[in-house]
């Protein structure tokens, strides 16, 4: 399964395309951020094949050697985006990730100074900016909406009540638009929210999640397919440790209009349902949901919604790590979207020519992962039932015959909470 693992290393160069004139480059190594930076003649061969497909009309995308894959995109004619990645990783997470970091640029730069580039050197400066969001989606974050292109979120114990005192403080306060964040997922959502397009509706939580804890923000931020060219406010306040109420709004209110005695009038009531939610970043499901024992992790996704839940939480105490959970499912999603399933609804139908070929479209596949031995190897199962698509990890002690089955059952539990 083509991703990279813990121990790759992965290079994002940022040019002007025009120029060539490198604007940045961030680099992680097993995840982490690394100070490694590419020889400028790296950089320069890297840019110059690309500028020069393009002078012959040819559009040079991706390549691979033996141990490392490249994935040019040029976005807007005006900035080229340039990742390598030394393990066998797939050319659709290399193209998903240079897609959310042009977002990450957009979303606090603004389109305008990206494409319209009159001082090269203050560009630079204002892109410092997003190294903290760009080096988050390099490393081994335990989101998932960078690669399936929807909203990370959580399913909160008591969600219809939290949802009701959104919708009231959001007009109380004069927004359409607010949200409950925790460690970057969503929680609840007004329906204006919901409604922001790909990629900040991605992107605005993850922002949150990946920010040092502070009890208040106003960031600015713009929204790269709603207004990538007029900034709005992006107003955080943390209500418990690890939970914060998000707010989108324009030059009202102010954030001194949000005191700490409104905030008590509206969610002191709800302080345990609030507290309930604390724990739900990493596991994402409420406590004691009943998930078979045989389940390390899942991915459930609403391709209609945009909306995903992720967690490798359940039976934390078994092989393999939480961090190979998430490479394993990380992989398994990128072999089934580029192989078998399409990746939204629709676009498979469209290529479908007769209804023959249609029935032989495949709702489901698994996979074995680890030694040849019987009896051996992390089962992965994915399972496609009209906008849902689930995508199971489980121990090696879970019977092949019996996957699908099980991944059904756990599939129909999981539909009334996504």
């Amino acid at each position: 399964m083509g991703e990279e693992g813990t121990e790759g290393t992965v290079h994002l160069l940022c040019l002007a395309a025009s120029s060539g004139v490198p604007l940045f480059c961030r680099s992680s190594r097993g995840g982490v951020p690394a100070c490694q930076q590419l020889p400028f003649s790296v950089i320069g061969s890297l840019n110059g094949v690309h500028m020069f497909g393009q002078n012959l009309d040819v559009q040079l995308s991706s390549a691979r050697t033996k141990d490392t894959t490249v994935v040019w995109k040029s976005f807007h004619d005006s900035i080229t985006l340039i990742v390598l990645s030394s393990e066998n990783t797939s050319e659709l997470r290399l193209e998903r990730l240079l897609h959310v970091v042009f977002g990450a640029m957009v979303l606090l730069v603004g389109l305008e100074e990206l494409t319209n580039i009159r001082n090269v050197e203050r560009l630079k400066k204002e892109l410092r900016a997003s190294y903290h969001l760009i080096d988050s989606f390099l490393g081994n974050s335990d989101l998932i909406g960078d690669l399936t292109q929807c909203v990370d979120c959580v399913v909160p114990p008591e969600g219809s009540v939290l949802q009701e005192a959104l919708s009231g403080f959001a007009e109380a306060v004069g927004t359409a638009f607010a949200s409950l964040v925790v460690s970057g997922r969503m929680v609840a959502a007004t329906e204006s929210w919901w409604r922001l397009g790909t990629p900040e509706a991605i992107l605005l939580p993850w922002l949150v999640g990946s920010l040092p804890p502070q009890a208040a923000r106003d960031y600015p931020v713009y929204l790269p397919h709603g207004s990538p060219t007029v900034p709005h406010r992006l107003l955080t306040l943390t209500l418990l440790p690890g939970l914060e109420l998000c707010l989108l709004c324009g030059p009202h209110p102010p954030l001194s209009q949000l005191d700490p005695q409104l905030l008590e009038r509206w969610w002191q009531p709800l302080l345990d349902p609030l507290r309930a939610c604390v724990p739900l970043g990493p596991r994402a499901l409420p406590a004691g949901f009943p998930l078979h024992t045989d389940i390390l992790g899942l991915l459930l996704l609403h391709l209609e919604l945009k909306r995903c839940i992720f967690t490798v939480e359940p039976s934390g105490d078994k092989e393999p790590s939480l961090e190979q959970r998430r490479y394993l499912l990380r992989s398994f999603y990128t072999l089934v979207t580029s192989m078998h399933f399409p990746p939204e609804p629709g676009q498979q139908e469209e290529k479908v020519d007769d209804v023959a070929h249609q029935a032989q479209v495949p709702r489901a596949c698994y996979l074995v992962s680890g030694t040849e031995e019987p009896g051996t190897g992390w089962r992965l199962m994915a399972l496609q039932l009209g906008p849902r698509c689930l995508l199971l990890l489980l121990s090696a002690q879970s019977p092949i015959h019996g996957l699908r089955s099980l991944a059904t059952h756990t599939l129909h539990a999981l539909t009334p909470l996504l």
